[in-house]
């Protein structure tokens, strides 16, 4: 049977390295959980693990988290969009925003719900996705600091999560900047610098420091250790939390390369330099595009490459055989980003955390020495 494993020993291991790492900056964090796609057992896991302030971009996400663990800080990461403002509200402590069209709706609605809705105002920085240019801060600024229902937490930028850029001191000081002219201006604390995402960890990891910074938001590393700078993996970081096990269905030895033809294929394939008329095993497993991004897969085993997939299948070149795998034993994967989010959301894949919920309960609940705080204070509601 097809599954994704989510190991919880190394998740665990992953928070409480990455966790380190911020607090030593004098920092704090918020999980993103959004690749987990509401996958309950999971956060609950984060949870025992002392997790107590988490990000996600789904408002069904946010439902389900709110249901089954309520004790959770909630950050809406997803522009809010107008129509989805009474479920924000509802559903989350803070979302980050940049419209102040939507800022309003959410203060209206808020005083609605006798609450005050928290926000970070997200500042463009170079990533071209959300954000207010920095010469029109100062005057929107003004206008949200006028709005009833509204308190803004902090200025936020997203770095590496569209354009890919890598962040740079001199960028994160501007951020540093704009919040002490504002703070001057209207006599208001900003008590947030938030930066998103795992781009900023490898500096980190190195030694580095962003002085400027007081708040990460932080999600692909942690479930795949994964350095976005180098494409590579960030020392001390695992890369096993999330692997998926698929059933092979044929195993034949074959050609390694197709007969030639037009170049017809309905999805990309891996460019694989082999000779004409080599021969070898292919495995197919029955997960494909369909479920998920079959390119982003990768076989734990070195000698198995993936070769290409179908919307149902995936092809796996597994060379000599070295293990003598056949019908009905598993092939291991681990993913990359795309793949994971592509599992994670695939209702078709079983996922199933190892060890299961209550023992791993059992054996860190009493003894966990990881906290990662809810970052809002506890008055922030009228």
């Amino acid at each position: 049977m097809n599954k994704v494993v989510i190991n919880l020993d190394a998740l665990r291991h992953n928070l409480a390295r990455i966790d380190r790492i911020i607090t030593l900056q004098g920092a704090s964090w918020t999980v993103v959980t959004k690749a987990l796609c509401g996958h309950t057992d999971t956060i609950k896991a984060l949870e025992m693990m002392g997790v107590k302030s988490i990000a996600d971009s789904r408002l069904d996400n946010l439902r389900a988290i709110s249901r089954e663990t309520p004790e959770l800080e909630k950050w809406y990461l997803r522009l809010p969009h107008l129509s989805a403002v009474k479920e924000i509200v509802e559903l989350a402590d803070l979302s980050l925003n940049s419209e102040i069209r939507v800022i309003r709706a959410l203060g209206k609605e808020a005083l609605r719900q006798g609450k005050i809705h928290n926000i970070i105002i997200m500042v463009e920085l170079g990533d071209l996705r959300e954000g207010i240019t920095p010469g029109s801060l100062t005057e929107f600024y003004r206008e949200v600091f006028e709005t009833p229902g509204i308190k803004v937490m902090g200025l936020g930028a997203q770095i590496g999560c569209l354009g890919g850029a890598s962040p740079n001191e001199d960028q994160v000081a501007q951020l540093g900047l704009y919040r002490e002219l504002l703070e001057l201006k209207y006599q208001e604390e900003l008590k947030f610098i938030s930066a998103g995402s795992t781009i900023f960890l490898p500096h980190l990891f190195e030694g580095g420091h962003y002085r400027s910074i007081n708040h990460y938001r932080i999600g692909e590393a942690l479930f795949l250790g994964t350095n976005l700078i180098t494409g590579g993996k960030i020392p001390g970081l695992r890369d096993d939390v999330i692997t998926l096990e698929a059933e092979i269905a044929e195993i034949k030895k074959k050609s390694l390369t197709a007969n030639s033809g037009t170049n017809s294929a309905p999805f990309d394939m891996p460019n694989l330099n082999y000779e004409p008329g080599q021969r070898g095993f292919r495995a197919l497993v029955t997960v494909g595009n369909l479920d998920t991004d079959v390119n982003g897969l990768k076989p734990v085993v070195d000698e198995y490459v993936v070769a290409g997939g179908s919307s149902d299948i995936t092809v796996v070149n597994m060379g000599s055989n070295p293990n003598n795998l056949t019908v009905g034993d598993t092939i291991t994967f681990k993913t990359n980003y795309s793949a994971f989010l592509g599992l994670m959301n695939d209702p078709y894949i079983p996922k199933e955390i190892y060890p299961p919920l209550q023992e791993f309960k059992e054996r860190y609940h009493l003894h966990s020495s990881i906290e990662i705080p809810r970052i809002l204070d506890d008055d922030s509601g009228i």
